[in-house]
């Protein structure tokens, strides 16, 4: 957990939707924003009171003051919910990571009680099968490093500092990580590595997955396996859209979620 909570008055929230109408959570994924959330929160806005955040590190929230994990995350979506959503149970819209924050509070005892059905596009948290290009990075990653291993300790931190600066190492690394911060590095690894098999059978919302066929960060595998875990839980397939199915098929996605949550 964060050393001191996130001040919620640095969270950037946009609010649509009659002041009347029952709220709704949006969580956006890793590297989004709220503004690419923006075309399904308006087309939920007619039938609920949207609550669409920029999660800290995204959009117009500033990072989090050190390299925070899901578990952190959660606790922030938590204490929002509590304190501006008038508690729960809240229903939840996410997008890839913004689902794996979702699935995360919804199998933890501590937030479980605020959280209502769940209509999550592309959900990440279920371990992806390695490709061989990443057994090759991660074993040539190995052998560059084994020489600093055995250096005295003020050396090693030196050295090892060095090397993931040089380009080599660069070359070595995804786009997005190299990108970060130094607090969102550490955030990226913490949250890419946090798996929720295991917590899965312990969700007793209702959860809506959508998949498009297109989606290469999240396979079918994967999905079907979420699904297989989840007690309540179905999976709409949606033909020709990406990882971000609901711009590619926005009518698609948010009028499955209207329907999914006016009947769960």
């Amino acid at each position: 957990m964060p050393d001191a909570p996130f001040p919620l008055d640095r969270l950037h929230v946009e609010v649509s939707g009659s002041p009347s109408a029952p709220p709704l959570l949006m969580l956006h994924g890793w590297g989004s924003s709220a503004a690419l959330m923006q075309p399904l929160a308006a087309a939920l806005a007619s039938s609920f009171r949207v609550h669409n955040a920029d999660l800290p590190g995204h959009g117009h929230t500033p990072p989090p003051p050190e390299a925070w994990g899901v578990p952190d995350y959660a606790a922030l979506a938590a204490d929002y919910i509590r304190t501006q959503m008038g508690g729960g149970p809240v229903p939840v819209v996410g997008h890839s990571n913004g689902g794996r924050i979702a699935l995360f509070m919804a199998s933890e005892p501590e937030h479980t009680d605020l959280l209502g059905p769940l209509a999550l596009v592309s959900p990440s948290g279920i371990t992806p099968r390695r490709t061989t290009k990443y057994h090759v990075k991660r074993a040539i990653a190995s052998v560059l490093k084994a020489p600093f291993q055995v250096m005295p300790p003020r050396l090693r931190s030196f050295g090892l500092d060095w090397l993931r600066h040089s380009l080599v190492w660069k070359l070595l690394g995804s786009s997005d990580y190299s990108r970060l911060s130094e607090a969102m590095r550490g955030t990226f690894v913490k949250t890419v590595n946090f798996h929720l098999e295991s917590r899965l059978s312990r969700v007793q919302q209702p959860v809506l997955l959508f998949w498009g066929t297109q989606d290469t960060a999240i396979s079918r595998e994967q999905m079907e396996t979420m699904q297989r875990l989840l007690p309540d839980a179905g999976l709409f397939v949606v033909e020709g859209a990406g990882h971000y199915a609901y711009l590619d098929a926005l009518d698609v996605v948010a009028e499955g979620t209207r329907h999914f949550l006016r009947g769960a």
